[in-house]
C-alpha cells in the first residue's frame, strides 16, 4: 500500500526481555494466547501473541514488516519465517540490546527513513480488527505527521500513556504513565511520516532525551528502565509537531506483559 508515493512498512520492536513475565519458555511475542480459525476442515491453530499485530497490519493491506529482535530471540524469525504463513513479507533487524522501543524503531532507520511507518506493540492485543486503515486514513488527509491510535482505559492510566486531544482530534499533550488523570484514552498503535521517524532519530541523540528520560538505566518513566516511544511522542507535541489521533470509543487492548494481563488472554481470545 502506498501514500502518496510513499510505500507503508510495519515496524514492530521485540526486542525486550520479558522481565516482567518472568521465566518463559519463548520469547513472549510467539506466545501461544488463542486459536486460529483455519478454512474448510482443517483443526484450528494456536495462535501467538505477536499474530495479531500483524493481522491488523495485513488488514490494512501494509505489505511487509521489519521486526527489530535482540541476539538471542531466534525463535521468533523460526516461527514467523519470510512471513508467507501469515500473508506478508517480513524482514529481521538483530541487535545486541536495546534502551527501548524507540531504540529499537531507530535500528531500522536505514531501511524506514523515506517510508510511511505502521507501528505497533507485539505484546498489545488491540481490537478492533480494523485499526490501522482509519489510522492511515487521517494521515492521508495531510497536515500531521503522526496519527495516534486510542483506545479507552478502564483498569489503571498508571500502566499507559494518557493522551489529550481536541475536537479537531490534534493531540495537545502526552501525560507518561500519570498516578491521576481526568483522561480516559491512551494511545497504543500509530502511523507516521518520516518526518516522526527523523524526529525520533535525533530525539535520541539529543540533550532533551539525556535530560528527560535519563541514562544508564534510570527508572524515571519505566520500572524496566527503557525509554519508551511515548516520551517521544510527547516531546514531538511539545516541540509543535502537529499530531493527530483517532480514538476507537469502542476499542479495547490487552498488554500480556504481566502474567495476570497474559492469563486473562489466555482466557479470553480464541
Amino acid at each position: 500500500m502506498k501514500l502518496g508515493k510513499r510505500e507503508v512498512v510495519g515496524v514492530i520492536p521485540a526486542a525486550g526481555r520479558s522481565r516482567r513475565l518472568g521465566l518463559l519458555p519463548c520469547s513472549k511475542e510467539i506466545f501461544p494466547v488463542g486459536f486460529s480459525a483455519e478454512r474448510g476442515n482443517a483443526p484450528s491453530r494456536p495462535k501467538v501473541a505477536a499474530e495479531y499485530l500483524l493481522d491488523k497490519l495485513r488488514a490494512a493491506n501494509v505489505p511487509k514488516a521489519y521486526i527489530v529482535i535482540r541476539e538471542g530471540k531466534w525463535d521468533i524469525p523460526a516461527y514467523f519465517g519470510d512471513g508467507r504463513n501469515v500473508g506478508m513479507d517480513l524482514a529481521y533487524l538483530v541487535i545486541p540490546d536495546s534502551c527501548g522501543p524507540p531504540d529499537s524503531v531507530d535500528r531500522a532507520y536505514p531501511f524506514i527513513r523515506d517510508q510511511i511507518v505502521a507501528f505497533g506493540f507485539p505484546d498489545i492485543l488491540l481490537e478492533p480488527a480494523d485499526i490501522f486503515g482509519p489510522l492511515l486514513g487521517q494521515l492521508r488527509k495531510g497536515g500531521c505527521d503522526i496519527v495516534l491510535g486510542l483506545f479507552p482505559v478502564i483498569d489503571d492510566c498508571r500502566a499507559m500513556d494518557m493522551v489529550e486531544y481536541d475536537a479537531h482530534s490534534r493531540v495537545k499533550a502526552v501525560f507518561l504513565k500519570p498516578d491521576t488523570t481526568h483522561l480516559r484514552f491512551a494511545w497504543a498503535c500509530a502511523v507516521w511520516t518520516p518526518v516522526f521517524t527523523r524526529f525520533l532519530h535525533e530525539f535520541l541523540r539529543s540533550d532533551d532525551m539525556k535530560r528527560e528520560v535519563g541514562l544508564g538505566g534510570e527508572r524515571r518513566l519505566d520500572a524496566q528502565g527503557d525509554v519508551p516511544v511515548g516520551a517521544v511522542i510527547k516531546s514531538a507535541v511539545e516541540h509543535g509537531m502537529h499530531v493527530e489521533c483517532v480514538p476507537f470509543s469502542d476499542g479495547s487492548y490487552i498488554d500480556i506483559g504481566t502474567p495476570k494481563d497474559l492469563a486473562r488472554a489466555a482466557r479470553g481470545y480464541r
